[in-house]
């Protein structure tokens, strides 16, 4: 290094190295989904709250958040699980008319509704925006929709929003 070099500069520039940006053309952070729960609701009967669910449930939850945000909605739309080849993510349009959850009356009626399928019986329930909307601006407020976010509902430990077998 030459000794007349400015040392603080090169350590500061340094620093920079190896960091990304949001405008890189490898970051995938706008294609990650996200989770919103603004219309949570648990007082339903066939719901829980958080405080309903252990410690390990609620690890086992986050860890499947961090797992299903590396990727985009679409993504979950056609991974499957299971030994039925279940869906990851399930898109039913409308509310399931086999349900022992009630439809909440605060949500907008054009939402998509599905779950995220946790493990067994273990269900996420909620909406995502119709993709017609996807970046469509809210005459009201200037912001864009976004069919990349799911927006948690319910929580169904017990497999009763959509009601397939009977018991």
């Amino acid at each position: 290094m030459n000794r007349y070099a400015n040392k603080k500069k090169i350590k500061y520039i340094k620093g920079f190295e190896g960091l990304v940006s949001l405008l890189d053309d490898s970051n995938d952070l706008t294609k990650r989904c996200k989770f919103n729960f603004s219309y949570f609701i648990s007082n339903q009967d066939a719901g829980q709250d958080f405080t309903d669910w252990n410690h390990k449930q609620l690890t086992d939850l986050l860890n499947k958040f961090k797992s299903y945000s590396a990727s985009p909605l679409d993504f979950w739309r056609n991974e499957r699980v299971g030994g039925g080849g279940l869906k990851v993510l399930e898109i039913y349009g409308g509310f399931p008319s086999k349900s022992d959850f009630t439809e909440p009356k605060g949500i907008p009626h054009e939402v998509q509704w599905g779950r995220f399928r946790l493990g067994a019986k273990v269900r996420l329930a909620g909406f995502t925006i119709p993709t017609h909307l996807h970046n469509n601006a809210h005459s009201e407020t200037g912001e864009f929709f976004d069919k990349n976010t799911f927006y948690v509902v319910f929580l169904d430990r017990d497999h009763r929003f959509y009601i397939t077998e009977k018991p």
